[in-house]
């Protein structure tokens, strides 16, 4: 089955289960956030503009006859945050955060995760669901494959259940377990696996040569804090292989750091803007591509997916509008507010989105998303292949494996 066709709302969640990105990841996918300090903000007391809210508040607290809810303001209080940021419609982007989430949310763009290992999504029945395990991690090594739904975490039901909650209930200390009752694809009855958690070391950027050809094949997982360092070793290397073509794989990347976008691009592009931002107010401020970039002439084939969002999206949006290279897969997700993190008195964060970001064109991807040059969708189960997938494959396993987007890339540069 299609891993991405599941995909609820076309909401990726990227995540080591150790805390909600998104993609994400992190709605649903991991946030793009600018180059700012975040801001302290004290609480405010209500104004006459809420007048209304607190009204509701008072009477909600003075006669709800379930008291034992009301020993937990703190989850009401966030649930009602949590609703105002809803309404916004940035959706799956300008969200609020728990203490534990922002702290995870900081450890993802640190680089450093302690989990289980895998992206995670939400089918259309509302049921989380592994998109991929990652290579290496404990839930790889325990048996967990790409496509698995997750029925229960430690015995509690979690269909329906907000993924934050489903994280909360998975994440835990080095050492620990976690027990997942899983339904295998095609499978008819659920399966215990039990997980050791530790901690996770995710590259930013992987590659390898395609069997059989001189084209490289350079995956971008998130643009962490080492997305661009890791992206030059991996140019180096493939250039060291004599490569002639270069694919780069942004699929189900659910972005990351904004200086980490602009880099990036910048490695392939060598005059003009990578991207433009305006505010509230209509100002517009530009980011310049940074010189020196190092493969600026070599052809190139961006693939991307419903998946692909924010600082992803710049990438292939500054792709596209330089027409440096070709871009083949689906229409992205459409995050295109940049989040200002507003760091609340009790730990918590509001990542707002105060700002939007366009191409270097001006054209608008916030709910519109990029679109391909080439459109191309997987089949019905047809696999997305990795960099590490394919450098274990022969030439002839190659032609053999699928991955339609892959192979579109490949005939493209041909």
């Amino acid at each position: 089955m299609k891993i991405l066709k599941r995909l609820f709302f076309g909401i990726v969640l990227f995540f080591l289960l150790t805390i909600t990105f998104a993609g994400g990841v992190l709605a649903a996918q991991m946030g793009y956030l600018p180059r700012l300090v975040p801001a302290s903000v004290a609480a405010d007391a209500p104004t006459d503009d809420m007048s209304v809210f607190w009204e509701a508040w008072r009477l909600i607290r003075d006669n709800y006859v379930d008291r034992s809810v009301l020993e937990k303001p703190n989850e009401l209080e966030y649930a009602a945050i949590r609703g105002v940021t809803e309404a916004l419609g940035d959706e799956g982007h300008t969200r609020f955060l728990t203490p534990n989430e922002a702290n995870g949310e900081q450890e993802h763009l640190n680089g450093k995760f302690f989990g289980i290992g895998a992206y995670l999504g939400v089918d259309d029945r509302k049921r989380p669901f592994i998109i991929t395990p990652f290579a290496g991690s404990p839930a790889e090594q325990a048996g967990i494959r790409a496509g698995d739904v997750i029925l229960q975490v430690d015995g509690t039901d979690v269909t329906g259940m907000l993924l934050d909650e489903v994280v909360s209930r998975i994440k835990g200390e080095k050492g620990t377990e976690v027990t997942l009752t899983i339904l295998h694809e095609n499978a008819t009855e659920p399966v215990d696996i039990t997980i050791v958690r530790d901690e996770i070391k995710i590259p930013a950027v992987s590659w390898t040569v395609i069997p059989g050809t001189n084209i490289g094949f350079i995956r971008l997982n998130q643009f962490s804090s080492v997305a661009n360092d890791q992206l030059v070793s991996a140019l180096k290397s493939v250039q060291a292989e004599g490569v002639t073509a270069l694919i780069v794989d942004v699929r189900s990347n659910g972005g990351g750091l904004l200086d980490q976008a602009v880099a990036v691009s910048s490695q392939f592009l060598d005059t003009g803007d990578v991207l433009q931002e305006r505010d509230a107010r209509d100002n517009i401020k530009r980011f310049p591509v940074k010189k020196d970039g190092i493969a600026l002439d070599i052809p190139l084939v961006v693939l991307m997916d419903k998946g692909t969002a924010s600082a992803a999206e710049i990438f292939a949006g500054a792709i596209q509008d330089h027409r440096r290279g070709m871009l083949i897969g689906e229409t992205t997700f459409g995050a295109g507010t940049v989040l200002t993190p507003y760091t609340l008195s009790d730990g918590s964060m509001l990542l707002l989105g105060t700002s939007e970001w366009l191409t270097p064109d001006g054209r608008h991807i916030w709910r519109n998303g990029v679109s391909p040059d080439v459109e191309v969708s997987l089949a019905e189960g047809e696999p997305l292949l990795t960099p590490r997938d394919v450098g274990k494959m022969t030439a002839d396993e190659f032609q053999q494996a699928g991955d339609s987007q892959l192979n579109a890339a490949i005939e493209a540069l041909k």
